[in-house]
């Protein structure tokens, strides 16, 4: 590991309550790491605070935990990557063990799986676990069961991945696209439980429960169409279908009785939707080679870029 360039990377918006102990445990955690600390507009001196414990302060100007990421990954060079919050919920005994795995292993993803002692925290509430199980379970469906807690703010990354993650997120979204990314190419990743705790006193949380959990659906939504397009359209075509024989099936069933179409206006919109629903089965059948083609080409931009080490 003495060979080996490690980067703690740390987003920050308005955690001067929290920042300078996270920034101290991690040196002391991984004294020959650097800590860098992106300052993300805050209002209440993180930065100063972040600066006077040690760290490299940097500042993103455009709002939101993706930007920051986006500006992280292009701006630093290292071999292994280490991706916390900056609230100080999350352990940092745990990043030796995990750069450890990551670099033992040849991984390109090591992620911290929450466990917290007790059922009720207000670090992770109830309604904001149920939510991640939810959305977790969804991705696991679709991409592989690979990995339990999707939305972990507390991740290790091997420098192939960093250098070729799109960051197209602008918020808190940007780990569902951390998780898609590592499942849809198939890297070798891991996860490792860490502890989860409460924020200090005086800080406050900037997840938004409901807005956040529809922006990460939208994304989920999204990447699923976007790599997965025929599934994405089957299912749309088959719900459309379904609708049409729900439409059309009374009007079928009078004109066998009469020889008469007795409401003309609903079997022309359900031979309208019946048509759609085919041409969503062809639109996934040519989205699927041009996804096709996109992985092929994401894979080699992968293979291209050396795991660690220039």
């Amino acid at each position: 590991m003495k060979s080996i360039k490690i980067a703690v990377l740390i987003p920050c918006f308005n955690e001067a309550v929290a920042i300078g102990k996270v920034v101290a445990d991690f040196r002391a955690c991984l004294p020959a790491a650097e800590v860098y600390v992106y300052d993300n507009n805050s209002s209440d001196g993180t930065a100063l605070v972040a600066a006077t414990a040690g760290a490299m302060v940097r500042r993103e100007a455009l709002q939101g935990k993706g930007h920051v990421i986006r500006r992280m990954f292009a701006d630093i060079e290292a071999d292994a990557y280490v991706l916390v919050d900056g609230d100080d919920t999350y352990d940092a005994a745990a990043a030796p063990e995990m750069v450890r795995l990551l670099l033992e292993e040849h991984l390109d993803m090591v992620n911290g799986q929450r466990n917290v002692a007790g059922e009720e925290t207000q670090a992770y509430r109830r309604g904001h676990r149920m939510g991640n199980r939810v959305l977790s379970g969804l991705v696991r469906m679709v991409f592989g069961d690979r990995i339990r807690d999707m939305l972990s703010g507390y991740r290790v990354f091997s420098r192939r991945f960093v250098k070729t993650f799109p960051a197209l997120a602008s918020g808190f979204e940007t780990e569902t696209e951390f998780t898609i990314h590592a499942l849809d190419l198939m890297m070798p990743l891991a996860e490792l439980p860490v502890s989860y705790r409460e924020r200090p006193a005086g800080s406050a949380s900037k997840l938004r429960t409901y807005s956040d959990g529809l922006r990460i659906s939208r994304t989920i939504l999204v990447l699923v169409k976007e790599e997965r397009p025929l599934q994405f359209f089957t299912l749309a075509g088959v719900l459309l279908m379904l609708l049409a024989i729900a439409l059309g099936f009374p009007v079928v069933t009078a004109y066998l009785k009469t020889g008469l179409v007795p409401r003309l206006p609903t079997a022309v919109l359900s031979t309208g939707i019946m048509m759609i629903s085919f041409l969503s089965f062809a639109c996934g059948l040519i989205l699927d080679s041009v996804a096709r083609a996109r992985k092929e080409a994401k894979r080699l931009a992968y293979l291209a870029i050396a795991r660690w080490g220039a």
